[in-house]
């Protein structure tokens, strides 16, 4: 099975509403799509979209790295060698963790289907459902009240809640409203993408405490670089702190694991340039007897469906971030997971199950 061509395509597709982070604002979904074709007729679909204030890659530099790198480098490949292959993948450029991400998604998906097997089967099978929380956007308390409230209402019992943006004492009114809105059931876990310093962190988590607001977890507090901060913040608060952005790939893991900094890791596929990397992330973290949270950057369907088989292969992947196709007002792709509220199934098709493409919304880039 033989790789034979490697093409990418561009969507658009808008949200319903703008998606608030203490790092940007989106209001449309941008992504690189990608489709791998295998010379028995085998083809696997995967997805970039860029992320500049985290993985530092555009629109421009996706499909540069794809064409340019990482295309001459896999065409004529077997994927029978894949380690081989992956390897290739790896070192084919520095960086662009996202190029190397959507190439990597349709490779899975290509041994999946050659194997006759669904992906999360094919990577371990541990688990055919999953359950994922629901993210609230960062804005004023009322409205993330109303927000929370809403998701709740859609059946969701864990909140994701953005943080972050403002001043720290904002942030706790925002907490302290949402509570009063949803009650003492729902999980509530706050992201503040590396919204606060260290001492900031642990005053305003210490200060949801002792307000008895049930916070689950805390995500990033820090910013990335800041080993040493995220370490004083899990050592002094009760909360699970997780690292996010902190974990790029296995290096980055084993120094946040090695150093005791945090509690939890999510992996997100855009980081850990695909599949192959972020398995390596949570093996690892296994052995260090960590959990993981499997999350995702704005993405369509497909790179959502891909995220998920992953996290449904592995025992130590215990929590789920991926309702971005929720907020989407269409999709890239027919088939591929579904949902039932915060559940989420995979099917029997085999690799990432997708059935068809919505070809309104992609642009393929010619040669």
């Amino acid at each position: 099975m033989n790789i034979q061509t490697i093409e990418t395509g561009y969507a658009s597709i808008p949200l319903h509403t703008p998606f608030k982070t203490a790092l940007r604002t989106v209001t449309t979904v941008e992504t690189i799509v990608v489709k791998v074709t295998c010379d028995n007729g085998v083809i696997g679909w995967g997805e970039a979209p860029p992320t500049e204030v985290i993985t530092g890659d555009s629109v421009a530099s996706i499909v540069e790295a794809i064409n340019t790198m990482i295309k001459p480098l896999l065409c004529g490949q077997s994927l029978l060698q894949r380690e081989h292959v992956f390897a290739a993948l790896s070192s084919s450029a520095v960086g662009n963790t996202s190029a190397k991400a959507a190439v990597d998604m349709a490779l899975h998906d290509c041994l999946a289907q050659y194997a006759g097997m669904p992906l999360f089967q094919f990577l371990g099978g541990y688990r055919s459902v999953i359950e994922t929380d629901d993210t609230v956007s960062v804005n004023h308390p009322g409205e993330m009240a109303d927000d929370a409230q809403a998701c709740i209402n859609d059946g969701f019992t864990t909140l994701k809640v953005k943080v972050g943006r403002d001043d720290s004492q904002t942030d706790i009114k925002r907490i302290e409203a949402i509570r009063e809105q949803v009650g003492p059931d729902p999980l509530i876990r706050l992201d503040a993408n590396q919204g606060w310093q260290a001492k900031e962190a642990v005053r305003t988590i210490q200060k949801m405490e002792t307000l008895g607001l049930d916070i689950q977890c805390v995500e990033q507090p820090v910013v990335r670089h800041d080993l040493d901060g995220l370490r004083y913040v899990t050592a002094h608060t009760s909360p699970l702190i997780v690292a996010d952005e902190s974990v790029f790939s296995a290096y980055d893991a084993k120094r946040v694991l090695e150093a005791r900094a945090v509690d939890m890791i999510n992996i997100k596929l855009m980081k850990t340039g695909g599949i192959h990397e972020a398995l390596k992330v949570a093996t690892l973290a296994d052995i260090y007897g960590v959990a993981c949270m499997v999350g995702s950057m704005m993405e369509t369907g497909m790179g959502i469906t891909a995220a998920a088989h992953v996290a449904a292969s592995q025992p130590n992947v215990t929590w789920y971030d991926l309702d971005a196709p929720l907020m989407l007002d269409g999709d890239t792709i027919d088939g591929g997971i579904e949902y039932n509220a915060s559940h989420i199934t995979f099917g029997n098709r085999p690799g990432l199950g997708i059935t068809g493409l919505n070809e309104r919304v992609i642009q393929w880039h010619q040669d």
